[in-house]
């Protein structure tokens, strides 16, 4: 055997083996678990799920810095998680798929089953806020169809403009107060917002039943709704 080839066998033997076709996807796979592997980034991808929006108003909402904002962005966008697209001199984001948030509820209930941390978090911090049973979705629709329940959005108008659930209202929770007098009491108020943790519809439903009005809260909120492909509607 000739110098040539004894040394081309040792170079071979030392290179790793061609990743198979099923090993490249898995590690695709997680190079998008990986990028959501962060609180940030999940709270931003909650939050893009009530509608798009640009850097500032997502630094804004999540209590980030505009610069700590955009570097997750660049994130996600890399993993293909969001797009984003040039509106002026602002640049708008919004999730990729319709699917994102199906995939967050499915942590979010893996996280609540498996870990006992959650779970004493959530019963600690909104379980013990809500004494009444949330309205599920399946419950939901049965009660507006038979004109026992009317919905409640108290998300921003924005948001609510963005992307609501058919026939909801939309009174902010701050707003709420003032508007309170033209609410009916006949029947029975189910409030939503941004998802199960956020507290605007645990505040509004706070709200609404001490002025003697019949109110719970959605069980989960707009992009879950939205993910189930329930009806839904933009605009006002």
């Amino acid at each position: 055997m000739g110098f040539a080839n004894y040394l081309n066998i040792c170079l071979n033997e030392d290179m790793p083996a061609p990743l198979s076709p099923k090993k490249r996807l898995y590690e695709h796979f997680a190079r998008v678990a990986k990028a959501m592997a962060s609180p940030g980034r999940l709270e931003l991808m909650e939050t893009l799920a009530q509608g798009e929006r640009g850097v500032e108003a997502l630094a804004h909402a999540t209590g980030m810095s505009v610069a700590n904002t955009s570097h997750h962005l660049q994130t996600l966008r890399d993993a293909g998680l969001v797009v984003s697209r040039k509106e002026g001199l602002q640049v708008i984001y919004r999730l990729s798929d319709e699917q994102i948030p199906a995939v967050l509820a499915g942590i979010r209930h893996v996280a609540e089953r498996q870990s006992a941390e959650v779970e004493r978090i959530v019963r600690d911090n909104f379980a013990s806020r809500d004494a009444m049973t949330p309205v599920k979705r399946e419950e939901l629709l049965k009660l507006v169809r038979a004109g026992e329940a009317i919905i409640l959005d108290v998300r921003p108008a924005e948001e609510f403009q963005a992307g609501h659930i058919e026939g909801a209202l939309n009174v902010p929770v701050d707003k709420l107060p003032r508007l309170l007098s033209k609410l009916p009491k006949k029947q029975e108020i189910v409030a939503y917002c941004r998802g199960p943790y956020c507290l605007f519809a645990m505040e509004a439903v706070e709200q609404l039943r001490k002025k003697g009005y019949r109110a719970r809260r959605l069980e989960e909120g707009y992009p879950e709704w939205q993910a189930s492909r329930l009806p839904v509607k933009k605009g006002t």
